[in-house]
């Protein structure tokens, strides 16, 4: 079946061996996958998710050892969410509160019980409090029981100048509805099972957002595939006057980008061939994975990265 919504977000973060403890131990994601970043390969390109490294469940990191912090503004992904069982949130914040977690109070956000709190490089996040997610499957981590663990991406807000256009190309483009509004904030969802919410957040005056630790690069969308993806870029042009990248191959999905009205850097990704298209299922993010154009390279790379150990 179809499903139109998130695949991946990915963002800036500081030293590599805090960000993949932070996401591996802390919150208890699997790391799905170990590679480099394809046009930067002196850094590493780190993808967590859920235990099959499913669309939707997908937040990548760019840790750079001494990246400046980045600013949250206009033109940025204000904030990523997680979904989790509802009755975990009391776990959670005790969790938080063990670990040291920078973190606020439960919230109520369109109905919904929401969590949020920060990374150790400033990354704005959420859990969501889902009814029923305790039935989905779940990657258990030390200290992390099934009827607690994040069952993948619940979504994103983007905060934008007017996000009238945005709007217009999540429900053109991408296949999402508007569902509800609360004030400036306007919510859309998709027929995804995960990665289906963005928030978008109009809010004219604010200063324009800065790149770099606890930054949102970019925000990826579902294609099932290639025709799919075509379809979308043509809808892109003719219907929104935008123009996309040329394709790129990324290995496990295959990606155009664009600047969308806002300002925010979205992505469209097929969903094929997957994860498991350089080491099987059950070895996923074991070992470091390289594309076949730096596989000769390999030792000069390894020799430059970081120590995650």
């Amino acid at each position: 079946m179809r499903h139109h919504g998130i695949h991946h977000v990915t963002a800036i973060a500081g030293p590599a061996r805090r960000n993949l403890d932070f996401y591996t131990r802390v919150l208890g994601l699997r790391l799905v996958k170990k590679t480099v970043n394809f046009d930067d390969p002196g850094t590493y390109h780190f993808y967590f998710g859920d235990s099959l490294g499913q669309p939707g469940s997908i937040l990548t990191f760019f840790p750079w050892e001494h990246v400046a912090p980045g600013r949250n503004g206009i033109g940025t992904t204000q904030e990523t969410t997680f979904r989790v069982p509802e009755a975990s949130l009391g776990f959670w914040t005790h969790r938080f509160i063990e670990q040291g977690v920078e973190h606020g109070s439960v919230e109520k956000r369109f109905g919904e019980s929401v969590l949020p709190f920060k990374d150790p490089h400033g990354t704005s996040l959420a859990l969501v409090g889902v009814p029923g997610a305790e039935t989905e499957a779940a990657w258990t981590a030390d200290g992390i029981a099934a009827e607690n663990a994040v069952r993948g991406l619940q979504g994103v807000t983007l905060l934008v100048e007017k996000g009238e256009r945005t709007g217009a190309i999540l429900t053109d483009v991408f296949g999402f509805s508007e569902t509800a509004r609360d004030g400036s904030v306007v919510r859309y969802r998709s027929d995804a099972p995960v990665g289906h919410t963005v928030d978008i957040r109009s809010a004219g005056g604010f200063l324009p957002g800065r790149m770099g630790s606890g930054s949102v690069h970019h925000v990826a969308f579902r294609a099932s595939d290639d025709a799919d993806q075509a379809e979308m870029v043509r809808k892109l042009a003719e219907n929104h006057g935008l123009q996309t990248t040329e394709q790129k191959d990324r290995n496990y999905f295959r990606s155009v980008y664009f600047r969308e009205p806002g300002g925010v850097l979205f992505e469209i990704a097929t969903d094929e061939p997957g994860f498991a298209a350089d080491e099987p299922q059950d070895r996923l993010g074991a070992s470091l994975k390289l594309p076949a154009f730096l596989e000769p390279r390999r030792n000069e790379i390894e020799a430059h990265l970081p120590e995650l150990a």
